[in-house]
């Protein structure tokens, strides 16, 4: 018999903060709002879809928070270097390990992109003041 411990509310609550902050602040800088749109629509990262392996202990949430903090800084990071081209890549394989979309590459996120000067509807508001 075996024993598992779930995950804390805090955990699950961070993971989807975590998933959350790459829709609004970093996917905005790399992808359009269609793209980011059909993301949503492909369960990208998202936790909560039938085919997830993700079943809520807490080695399982400590390894995908990890995963998230570590491609999350390696993206704003924008460093070309071969160690965080290696890192993205098992970090994105753990996410896919628990059955977590996350289909894309280090050169995704390296490559130029001309999404930097455009609104997104994704993106946060600077402020939340209309003048």
């Amino acid at each position: 018999m075996k024993i598992l411990i779930a995950s804390t509310p805090e955990q699950e609550e961070q993971i989807q903060e975590l998933i959350e902050y790459m829709y609004c602040t970093v996917f905005p800088d790399y992808f359009t709002d269609d793209e980011i749109r059909q993301m949503d629509d492909l369960k990208v990262l998202h936790t909560h879809v039938h085919e997830v392996e993700y079943v809520g202990t807490l080695k399982e949430a400590f390894q995908i928070i990890s995963s998230l903090q570590t491609l999350i800084a390696i993206i704003e990071t924008g460093s070309e270097e071969k160690v965080y081209r290696e890192m993205f890549a098992h970090n994105a394989g753990i996410l896919r390990g628990f059955g977590i979309s996350f289909p894309f590459s280090f050169d995704q996120f390296t490559e130029g992109h001309d999404c930097d000067n455009h609104i997104s509807l994704y993106a946060k508001p600077a402020n939340q003041l209309l003048i």
